[in-house]
């Protein structure tokens, strides 16, 4: 099992913590964790885009002039895609881009992004992370203490202090531990995660 060290919002070194191999130690997938950052973003499509084609565009019925003997190309309507006004040829319609993967790919994919933090020494776990405020310097503080800039903060339970502390800074993004996911674990630079936090993933994954 790995261990890691585990600070506290001062950036103090406060004791250590073994993480679950089952979760934090697995054979790092790559086209799995490729195939669920690849779905994640194709899942926040809308498709709604849609294009009017030439037969969708309004006009065009009339033969713009005769076959013969004008020195012109021939044309058959003034909606064909080469002429202005005229209908999209491959015109974009709307369509679902949702992607799916089973459970246990799924599942992997995650486990496989959160050893990869781990064998990187990108992840920093806290005792515990609560602010009496709302106020971005004091979350700014503790980033500093840890020597992060870029996180994705990982917290055990819902604390709107915390996450509208973070909401303004740059490169930085809370979650709970029910919420993590690939893109967000790879997208950060580091993993700033609580005690608790640890402890509800392994549960959930291991």
């Amino acid at each position: 099992m790995a261990n890691v060290k585990v600070y506290n919002m001062e950036g103090k070194e406060v004791g250590s913590i073994e993480l679950n191999d089952a979760v934090f130690g697995v054979e790092v997938n790559e086209h799995l964790m490729h195939l669920a950052v690849v779905g994640q973003l194709a899942n926040k499509r809308q498709g709604t885009q849609s294009a009017k084609t030439r037969a969708e565009v309004s006009g065009g019925g009339r033969k713009p002039w005769k076959q013969k003997g004008t020195g012109h190309a021939r044309q058959g309507s003034t909606r064909a895609p080469q002429w202005t006004h005229g209908g999209v040829v491959f015109a974009p319609k709307p369509r679902d881009y949702s992607v799916k993967m089973n459970k246990k790919e799924k599942a992997l994919a995650i486990k496989s992004a959160l050893t990869s933090r781990v064998a990187e020494e990108k992840i920093y776990v806290l005792d515990a992370l609560t602010l009496d405020e709302i106020k971005t310097k004091k979350m700014v503080a503790v980033l500093n203490s840890l020597n992060v800039e870029k996180a994705l903060v990982v917290l055990d339970k819902k604390d709107e202090n915390v996450i509208l502390s973070a909401k303004n800074i740059p490169g930085v993004r809370t979650t709970l531990s029910n919420g993590i996911n690939v893109y967000d674990i790879l997208k950060y630079g580091s993993l700033v995660i609580t005690k608790d936090a640890v402890a509800q993933i392994e549960e959930v994954y291991a």
